[in-house]
């Protein structure tokens, strides 16, 4: 019989105690499946009283993640305690160090350090495996490491966060505010606390990043990503993305442009017919497009404890296995740096809403200013006044760049008779 997969786990909580359990309850099939036995001989978490659902033998428990990455009884460890640095940064690096294997959950981690992992990993015969790390139950990661291998990717997108999927989704189909539907979130479960990784895109910037590095081979570069979260975003944008045939995403992006790789995360609305229009609540969904394959489509839950451990288990079955890939797919010395593309030079079309006072001449204002910049207008709906005698005007303009559009934006925004600061979100033609 092949020698034990002998793994320790560090982080007990929601998804390191279904691990745990899946790989008791299940072990057979699962020793089954990696081709040898997988025995859990540490774990470690930061309250040992804790009822966790099932039960873990006095033996198992070390002090502390450090004596574990020490120790001689594991082979692979299981990262599931969070966050880029402390704890778990110095945990992962000194397994690394030590030669053993690595599986993570923590995608800031990779997100801020990926570069520096992937070189400890390779210097040291270690794999590091992350797919929990990104979208959930989807393998993206499987997908862009071996199903697209032989395509060269040209452009990544998705909906890769599940709060505000949640959030945008409701908004849209009760009318009711940012803030009453965040509050919800909260209440089920579905938004942190402190949500404001969530609605503000870093949450998706740390995932793109991550899928942008194995599709460009290229080192990680988180600080590069352009990111806007939907914090601003209201139910009569909504509304009138509907009257135009869309729905409102927010969506992470990594593509190649002439200048270099451009990574972005924001709001944007997207046709009805796109592949992520019907792609709600918590959902994820991931499109990858490569030269040989053309476009293909991922969807599924991106987070709960079930979808995490599906993908935490499949990637301790490769390393059961001897499926041993370098981190982001090419060697870590062969990582380009990032060239970041500028995104002023991003060409589309775009949504503006406004909220001027009801006055004769204000639209021509607007018009005069959006034609300094060579914007035209390709639809507009204006609603009617409100007692304060003010109207909502919505323009959609025909294509232009980022920087042009920037520029008109702060000049309409000077406008006296614009009384609240003009909403943009990007449409993209996917």
């Amino acid at each position: 019989m092949s020698e034990p997969l002998r793994i320790g786990i560090a982080g007990l909580g929601t998804v390191g105690a279904e691990v745990f359990k899946q790989l008791s309850i299940n072990n057979a099939y699962l020793s089954q499946r990696g081709g040898r036995p997988l025995e859990v001989t540490a774990v470690s978490a930061r309250d040992r009283t804790k009822d966790r659902g099932v039960e873990i033998a006095d033996r198992l428990w070390v002090e502390n993640p450090a004596a574990m990455a020490a120790s001689d009884n594991v082979d692979v460890v299981i990262e599931l305690i969070g966050g880029s640095e402390g704890v778990a940064k110095e945990f992962v690096e000194a397994a690394l160090d030590r030669g053993k294997h690595v599986v993570t959950g923590n995608k800031a981690l990779v997100a801020v350090h990926g570069t520096d992992l992937a070189r400890r990993s390779s210097a040291n015969g270690a794999a590091f495996y992350y797919e929990s790390a990104v979208a959930g139950g989807i393998p993206i990661v499987k997908a862009l490491r071996e199903g697209l291998t032989a395509n060269q990717i040209h452009r990544m997108y998705g909906i890769l966060n599940g709060t505000c999927n949640y959030i945008l989704t409701k908004m849209d189909a009760t009318g009711q505010s940012f803030e009453d539907v965040l509050k919800e979130a909260q209440e089920l479960g579905y938004a942190e606390a402190d949500p404001s990784f969530d609605v503000g895109g870093i949450d998706a910037a740390h995932k793109i990043c991550i899928l942008s590095a194995i599709a460009f081979g290229t080192e990680v570069d988180f600080d590069g990503i352009f990111c806007e979260g939907i914090s601003t975003i209201t139910p009569l944008d909504l509304s009138f993305g509907r009257e135009f045939g869309y729905r409102l995403k927010l969506l992470a992006i990594a593509e190649k442009a002439e200048d270099g790789v451009l990574q972005r995360v924001h709001p944007a609305f997207i046709k009805l017919s796109a592949p992520l229009a019907d792609v709600d609540d918590v959902y994820n969904a991931v499109v990858a497009e490569g030269d040989l394959v053309g476009r293909t489509v991922y969807e599924g839950r991106g987070a709960g404890s079930g979808p995490t451990t599906s993908a935490v288990l499949a990637d301790l079955i490769d390393i059961a296995q001897g499926n041993l890939l370098p981190m982001f797919l090419k060697p870590a010395d062969e990582l380009a740096p990032t060239q970041r593309a500028d995104i002023g030079n991003r060409t589309g079309t775009f949504y503006l809403r406004l909220q001027v006072l009801d006055r004769a001449g204000v639209l021509a204002k607007i018009a005069q200013l959006l034609s300094i910049e060579e914007i035209s207008i390709d639809s507009m709906v204006q609603r009617s006044r409100n007692p304060d005698s003010m109207v909502s005007v919505v323009l959609v303009t025909h294509e232009t760049s980022e920087a042009r559009m920037s520029r008109a934006l702060s000049a309409i925004a000077d406008l006296k008779e614009v009384v609240a600061p003009p909403c943009m979100i990007r449409i993209e033609e996917f």
